[in-house]
């Protein structure tokens, strides 16, 4: 049983360690803060507890209640993560927590973050330190425990130590702050800039010089930044394709880490919106697991998606049964989905729909052919009935269902004021017009392909951008180049 202090990193979900990456899934319980970035807590496992102890105006939790009960959960759980914004140890209380489990005689690991002093600054474009210009960086926090009897910062002592100057939290009090930084002998026109959810897609930038920094418009939570580094702007973070663009993903939970990790890389505002959940069909998959037992009898298997290729070989087992079979799939997605077992498809049409696959497909041998069709509980029957004028008996099994996921409320605004919606499939297109109603449907619609574009016209709507290449990359690469 151990209590392990991860640090969360300033904002970007990217930016947390591999080890903190690890801990998260396998935690019992996730203890956060207010500010960690939400899709970090889809890391933990669907049954961990997630506690919020995030301060905010109101809420009665003090740092001793939150000891109180690290020390409690670390003596009756195994794995306990307290997630902390930035690292645990730069103005963020770890230390009093690890002093408080260590007193407790409670196991305890740090794993330290990324901080927004270094990684706020880096986004904006600003190098905290320079050669030539700033030798030197001190951060501050401009957020003191109220209850001291004298205040810990000197500013005036601050302001005459030169170098780069960072100040955490310290939006409430900057107007006092200038004053003693340049009481302390810093210029008036030194240059400076506050930097809002640095880090983030949403990220903001106000500069100006130290005498007028007070008067701009400043917002929580906001690095600010003092010194001659903060005139330079480097600007790679708002040059990325997708920078600006708040786009929502509506395929299921578990796979939508492989279009939302590129979408965020490439600059996007993500909103993770699953609107579907993959299960297993009505049958519990008798169907198919009676077909796989008697898998020598077709020639072809014909896998359409990837989560039908996953139920197939989990069934399936030892691919060895496959000795005499070919395998025929729909899209390089499906394709992936085999390559763990090593299974290598023996036909992939060049087009990722079911009437290129029905183009591509032989002719049965004399006497007649077997194929097994797994796939979606409810799907297009243009598959199955092209086979069969061709001459094929084919077996369609069930290999999953798709039903309705329930949303958060509050992500179901957010995905309603959003600029673009993605549709990798008919089901998701559906399922997000039926919970958010045809008026409130982003204005920018991006569809996987054309099977997915004709659900999307049958809804009433129009696609703005639809994937040359019906992969999920493919509709990435639609998306950016649209953008441009």
């Amino acid at each position: 049983m151990t209590v392990y202090l991860v640090g969360a990193g300033p904002g970007d979900p990217g930016l947390i360690t591999v080890r903190g990456a690890e801990l998260l899934g396998r935690a019992d319980v996730v203890v956060h803060d207010r500010l960690s970035a939400r899709a970090l807590l889809d890391l933990a496992p669907d049954h961990a507890e997630r506690i919020d102890v995030g301060k905010r105006p109101g809420q009665s939790a003090t740092q001793d209640d939150i000891n109180e009960r690290l020390v409690e959960l670390g003596r009756s759980h195994g794995c306990v993560v307290r997630l902390k914004g930035g690292d645990p140890f730069v103005f963020a209380r770890g230390g009093e927590e690890a002093l408080a489990l260590e007193e407790a005689g409670v196991d305890y690991e740090v794993v330290p973050g990324v901080t927004a002093a270094i990684a706020a600054p880096a986004a904006a474009g600003i190098p905290v330190t320079q050669r030539y210009s700033s030798t030197s960086l001190t951060i501050v926090t401009g957020h003191e425990d109220p209850t001291k009897d004298e205040p810990g910062v000197d500013w005036e002592k601050v302001g005459a130590l030169g170098g780069t100057i960072v100040i955490l939290m310290g939006v409430a009090k900057i107007r006092s702050i200038a004053s003693r930084l340049m009481a302390g002998g810093l210029a008036s026109d030194t240059p400076t800039a506050a930097v809002r959810w640095g880090t983030r897609p949403d990220q903001s930038v106000i500069r100006a010089p130290l005498s007028e920094l007070a008067d701009q418009p400043l917002r929580s939570p906001s690095t600010i930044v003092v010194g001659d580094v903060a005139a330079v702007d480097l600007g790679w973070f708002r040059r990325r394709p997708l920078a600006g663009r708040s786009v929502v993903v509506t395929r299921a939970r578990h796979q939508g880490g492989q279009l939302i990790a590129p979408l965020r890389a490439l600059g996007a505002d993500v909103i993770e919106f699953p609107v579907i959940e993959i299960i297993d069909p009505a049958d519990g998959g008798s169907a198919l697991r009676s077909a796989i037992t008697h898998i020598a009898r077709y020639d072809w298997v014909v896998l359409t998606s990837p989560n039908g290729a996953a139920r197939f070989i989990d069934e399936l087992g030892d691919p060895r049964r496959l000795a005499t079979t070919s395998l025929a799939v729909i899209g390089t997605g499906t394709s992936a989905a085999l390559a763990a077992t090593r299974l290598v498809p023996d036909l992939v049409p060049p087009a990722f729909v079911a009437e290129s696959l029905l183009a591509s497909f032989p002719e049965p041998p004399a006497g007649g052919g077997r194929v097994l069709l797994a796939r979606a509980e409810v799907a297009r029957d243009v598959l199955p009935d092209g086979l069969r004028s061709m001459g094929w008996t084919v077996d369609v099994v069930d290999a999953y269902r798709t039903v309705a996921a329930t949303p958060d409320p509050d992500v179901l605004r957010a995905a309603t004021d959003a600029e673009i919606v993605l549709f990798t499939s008919s089901s998701t297109a559906q399922r997000f017009v039926d919970l958010v109603g045809i008026d409130r449907v982003p204005k920018v619609i991006a569809s996987i392909g054309p099977v997915t574009s004709a659900t999307v016209r049958m809804l009433g709507l129009e696609p703005t951008i639809e994937a040359a290449d019906h992969t999920i990359s493919g509709l990435v690469d639609a998306l950016v180049g649209w953008s441009r």
